[in-house]
């Protein structure tokens, strides 16, 4: 990232939509003159803030990489200062554990954040986003469907769910300001929040940058409210109304495992936001940077939402939580809602349009974000007008367990294996002479460990829609976290080291 981020003497640029728009047609490796001219802070490829972003998945030269690891704090700070957390405290609490196993729960599937601070070390080595980076496991062709194509379809199901969870929010403060909340108002809201949501992703890198420490600031001020009032009516001596255990206990632990990992599961795209870093930045401080910048936010807010689940029905904590908070506030946090919706999708967005040139789509970065906005939109809409959102979110995040844990555990892998040595230029080779061509394109190595990942996690997924075998022999508890990841890592390592020669790479 870079560390001349400032902006320059007098006002910084105005976001135009309109004028940005059309600047995007020529987004492809041209650069402006200014972005040229080291006087003028130059060398920088056009990624300035207010000012949409020159580069796509195409690797940053080393003369365009600057800034520091500690900027990536801020970035997944703001980004995971989010209301997801709050409402996945208040389902762990909801599956019958008591506060502490709770709290313990929300912990422990965090702890997958380590995970995505790891693959952001490939950043700085490589130059290239994480979606190009996994061209080296899967494969050229390989890496279209089975990273490129899987990572999209998730991210924009993920970009619905920030979307939803913030127009119910939405829905809720206009009803409270004594709006009458029509179908048509509902869906206007929907609208709006997302094309405040996607304006900043379309505007890139620098722009997320530069907005990370205010939107940390205004999110995390709301929030240390929001933690006065719920601790002044947590209640210690909470105890669920059947205690579970044995078998039931085990089970219930391993579901709320699952559903919390989930989310940190969801971003196998930590390179992208690191890759404009110098290619010698400390691997230790990248890495922590990322993790401690959303585990942090991630796990405060988790436990907020089990204590707010020892004195509210965190079945539907938008209204139950008036009971809590003073008058005033409850229209604040509404917003916060919606705002923290926006920040967590921004990143999310900018990422899943990353994933949509990589599958081969021949359009600029923008674009493809705006293709992923109208996708999402609609998903957003079927789950809020259709169908049960709360059904809806927890299939989500219960079942694309299955495929992202093998996914993130084969990058890590691959990561240690390779000592974190990728090749930016040959990542972008996608000839058949090419380095990562492999075999026909494919990668056997990667992709066998990671289809055996995916099926020993789905035979240990445990989800409204589908119980895996082994989880039913197991009473219900769903060990595809451990499973997918234990499996694919394994397979992985044994056919690595034997790919790599067979290719004459070793």
């Amino acid at each position: 990232m870079d560390s001349r981020h400032s902006p320059p003497p007098g006002p910084a640029p105005a976001l135009a939509p309109n004028a940005a728009i059309e600047d995007a047609e020529i987004e492809t490796t041209e650069v402006e003159d200014a972005d040229l001219d080291p006087a003028r802070g130059g060398n920088r490829g056009g990624n300035r803030a207010g000012r949409i972003e020159v580069r796509g998945i195409d690797r940053v030269p080393d003369a365009e990489r600057h800034g520091r690891p500690r900027d990536l704090f801020w970035v997944w700070f703001a980004a995971n200062i989010t209301y997801l957390y709050f409402l996945l405290g208040g389902f762990v609490l909801l599956t019958g554990l008591n506060l502490w196993q709770s709290i313990a729960v929300v912990v422990a599937g965090n702890l997958y954040w380590v995970g995505v601070g790891t693959l952001a070390v490939s950043g700085p080595a490589s130059g290239t986003p994480g979606v190009v980076v996994t061209r080296a496991m899967f494969g050229i062709r390989g890496n279209r469907p089975l990273s490129a194509g899987i990572g999209w379809l998730i991210a924009v199901a993920y970009e619905a769910v920030n979307l939803a969870l913030g127009a119910l929010a939405g829905f809720a403060l206009a009803a409270h300001l004594g709006l009458s909340v029509s179908t048509p108002v509902k869906v206007a809201i929907l609208v709006v929040i997302a094309a405040a949501t996607f304006a900043i992703s379309v505007y890139g890198h620098a722009t997320i940058v530069r907005v990370s420490p205010w939107f940390t600031a205004l999110l995390a001020a709301a929030m240390v409210l929001l933690t006065v009032f719920v601790l002044g009516h947590t209640r210690t001596d909470y105890a669920p109304p059947h205690p579970l255990h044995g078998a039931p206990l085990l089970t219930a632990l391993c579901l709320g495992v699952a559903l919390i990992a989930a989310v940190p599961l969801s971003w196998a795209n930590g390179a992208d936001y690191a890759r404009y870093l110098p290619a010698t930045t400390s691997k230790r401080d990248v890495l922590l940077s990322t993790a401690l910048g959303a585990f942090v936010p991630a796990v405060l807010l988790g436990v907020l939402g089990v204590l707010a689940g020892t004195s509210i029905d965190m079945g539907d904590p938008q209204t139950n939580l008036a009971a809590i908070v003073p008058g005033w506030f409850y229209p604040v946090f509404l917003f916060v809602v919606v705002f923290s919706s926006l920040t967590n999708n921004v990143l999310t967005a900018y990422s899943s349009g990353l994933c949509l040139q990589s599958v081969g789509l021949r359009a600029s970065r923008s674009r493809t974000v705006l293709i992923d906005a109208a996708l999402s939109v609609g998903i957003a809409g079927y789950a809020l007008f259709v169908n049960d959102f709360i059904d809806s979110l927890n299939n989500i995040l219960a079942v694309t367990v299955v495929i992202l844990a093998p996914s993130m555990a084969l990058y890590v892998c691959d990561i240690v294996l390779r000592r974190n040595r990728y090749d930016g230029v040959a990542l972008h080779d996608e000839t058949p002479a090419g380095r990562y061509w492999y075999h026909a394109g494919f990668n056997v190595a990667g992709t066998l460990a990671f289809a055996l990942g995916a099926l020993a996690s789905l035979l240990c997924v445990n989800t409204t829609v589908y119980q895996g075998p082994l989880s039913l022999a197991m009473g219900g508890a769903d060990l595809s976290f451990l499973s997918g990841p234990l499996v694919t890592a394994a397979v992985y390592a044994v056919l690595w080291r034997r790919s790599e020669r067979g290719a004459g790479r070793g």
